[in-house]
């Protein structure tokens, strides 16, 4: 903190609930340890003259004492269909070449209307999609892409049902 406030630097804390979670109920001495190392932060990021962003997908794990205490708190929600279409089109450009992205244009743009995944989780999907189709030793294909979705929607206890997926990569 001191080292950040005398260079003027911003400070970001990743998953910030790590760190500035709730204090708990003290049993024995490392929760009364922990308590007193939250109860320092919170101490510190209270009196930090300079800029502090902390990130979360979990702000309800946050200790409540940490919130009262931020000026903004921004909430990104997950992304429309036109902004999933745009990250579909984007990332597959980036991990799979520009042609892939054209020619699975149609494919990318129904997943993007149609399977509501944030920005990381498409990410996530275009790369085991990418890495699918290299083992195939194949183009990038939107079955390799299906592949990565339903990764990302299992990780959420999700899925596609047999239509939904025989739409995507055929009966």
């Amino acid at each position: 903190f001191d080292v950040a406030e005398d260079g003027g630097a911003i400070l970001f804390f990743d998953e910030a609930d790590a760190l500035f979670g709730k204090r708990g109920e003290v049993k024995d001495s490392h929760d009364r340890y922990a308590n007193i190392e939250i109860n320092y932060l919170l101490q510190r990021m209270e009196s930090y003259r300079g800029l502090a962003v902390l990130a979360t997908n979990r702000k309800g794990d946050l200790d409540v004492a940490f919130l009262r205490r931020l000026r903004y708190v921004v909430e990104l929600p997950r992304p429309e269909a036109a902004d999933r279409c745009a990250l579909w089109r984007r990332l597959v450009s980036d991990l799979g070449g520009a042609e892939a992205s054209g020619a699975l244009a149609a494919g990318l743009d129904m997943l993007g209307a149609e399977v509501e995944l944030t920005g990381a989780q498409i990410k996530n999907a275009v790369l085991v999609g990418v890495f699918a189709a290299r083992r195939a030793d194949a183009p990038l294909g939107i079955r390799h892409l299906v592949r990565g979705v339903e990764r990302e929607l299992a990780k959420e206890g999700r899925s596609f049902n047999e239509r939904q997926r025989a739409r995507f990569v055929g009966g």
